[in-house]
């Protein structure tokens, strides 16, 4: 699903609200959780799962290529844990 059709579903199912106030709704709640996570702080929705970031720490690699050995700086990843609501949906068929 991309953001344009859930735009286009969430109009839909409210009724009330025009496309457009849809989008800035929309994209009011994914620039909050961008922001949030660029905080660092964890994102919890009850019923749908967490997201997080996890540090990752610089390692040593290897050019599966060259066999030359690399170093990859660490970094921050983005982690999600479903939900258990979303994840008994999910595996309910």
């Amino acid at each position: 699903m991309t953001k344009s059709v859930l735009i286009e579903k969430i109009s839909e199912k409210v009724g009330s609200l025009t496309r457009k106030q849809t989008e800035i709704v929309v994209e009011t709640v994914f620039d909050s959780i961008k922001e949030a996570l660029v905080k660092g702080e964890k994102i919890e929705v009850r019923g749908f799962g967490n997201f997080r970031l996890k540090n990752r720490r610089p390692r040593k690699a290897r050019n599966p290529k060259t066999g030359d050995k690399v170093d990859v700086p660490g970094k921050r990843v983005l982690y999600f844990k479903v939900g258990k609501v979303l994840r008994e949906a999910l595996n309910s068929k």
